[in-house]
């Protein structure tokens, strides 16, 4: 197991730093006859990552941890959610962070357990390091004196504040996107749909958040006058920024789509008009060599007949055999040319 910190904290004040775990359970359940946390009135704040099963069944045991709510801390992937279990409660967070390289969404997951002495948080990744929210706790004991629920309020509003940077980071992506749509890039459908698949991923791990903070809006262990439940109204004030700027990017993302797909169109008949357009005139073209092809290949014609020079041919020895001929060509390529530009071929 990687214990990431291990503390006791009496009065806001961080009191010990057990060597062990096994030192801080033995404080927790009155084994340790060198200190009782329950009697001092403090809790002990756990901070594992990437715990296994056997690892936390034995947190499980000792703590008397759900063993449904262990279950789902030890297979990850779950959705947002509190629940309650007697003394003890379950949360699991979704934190995101926005890697603008790859336009991608990235979603941890945080999972806290809370009793009344004590406070497990589970990461199965790096990020995000909660060593920040244990640093300001510790800078405002009043705020830490209130006990675990504390905790969740300072990880709760360091996960609902790093959203921010996540809608800064699609809002940005959304603007060249517009950019680059009515700029008529053909690359630009593959990214709307990469950035719509990006913000349902900050969906799923901001909307659900709600209910959880519905739950400990609506619990009355969270004093309304208390600067704890002050708090949880600012995150989730937060929380609905978020949610709503998240749905109107969805909303605009497929507007976006649509208008692109209009524009497409637009281009491509535009494309096509202007393909007909080409293949008339080629068409038109056509007729006139073809036309001029006619007319000058019939006098062609009539001299190649009249320049056989067989010894038995009609007129040969007509006086006015040559004139006919010429006139002959004359008489059809004039033909010809008023046939075809009576057709409008010229």
């Amino acid at each position: 197991m990687t214990v990431v910190d291990n503390a006791v904290y009496v009065q806001g004040e961080r009191d010990s730093e057990p060597e062990t775990l096994d030192r801080t359970l033995a404080m927790l359940r009155g084994g340790d006859v060198e200190r009782d946390i329950a009697a001092d009135r403090g809790f002990a704040w756990i901070g594992l990552l990437r715990p296994d099963q056997e690892e936390l069944d034995r947190l499980a045991r000792e703590l008397s941890l759900p063993a449904l709510a262990v279950e789902d801390a030890v297979h990850a992937h779950q959705r947002p959610k509190l629940e309650r279990y007697d003394d003890v409660e379950f949360v699991v967070l979704r934190p995101a962070w926005y890697v603008d390289e790859d336009e991608d969404v990235q979603v941890g997951e945080i999972h806290l357990f809370l009793g009344p002495d004590f406070v497990v948080t589970v990461r199965h990744a790096e990020k995000p390091d909660l060593s920040p929210v244990r640093a300001r706790l510790e800078d405002d004991p009043h705020l830490l004196a209130q006990g675990p629920r504390a905790v969740l309020y300072a990880v709760l509003d360091r996960v609902v504040d790093d959203y921010l940077p996540v809608v800064r980071g699609l809002r940005h992506d959304i603007d060249e996107i517009e950019t680059q749509v009515f700029g008529g890039d053909p690359s630009v459908s593959r990214r709307i749909y990469q950035l719509s698949r990006e913000v349902i991923e900050l969906q799923r791990a901001v909307d659900p958040l709600r209910d959880v903070l519905d739950g400990l809006l609506g619990d009355s262990d969270y004093d309304p006058g208390q600067a704890l439940h002050r708090g949880l109204r600012d995150v989730a004030d937060h929380q609905a920024q978020t949610s709503e700027a998240a749905d109107n990017f969805r909303q605009l993302l497929g507007n976006i789509l649509q208008v692109n797909a209009a524009l497409v169109g637009q281009r491509q008949n535009e494309e096509m008009r202007r393909l007909s357009e080409t293949s008339l005139a080629q068409g038109e073209e056509v007729k006139k060599i073809s036309s001029w092809a006619a007319i000058l290949f019939t006098p062609s014609l009539i001299g190649a007949i009249y320049g056989m020079n067989f010894e038995h041919m009609p007129e040969l020895a007509w006086a006015l055999g040559y004139p006919f001929a010429l006139s002959l060509m004359v008489l059809a390529s004039l033909t010809l040319y008023l046939v075809f530009r009576k057709r409008g071929w010229l």
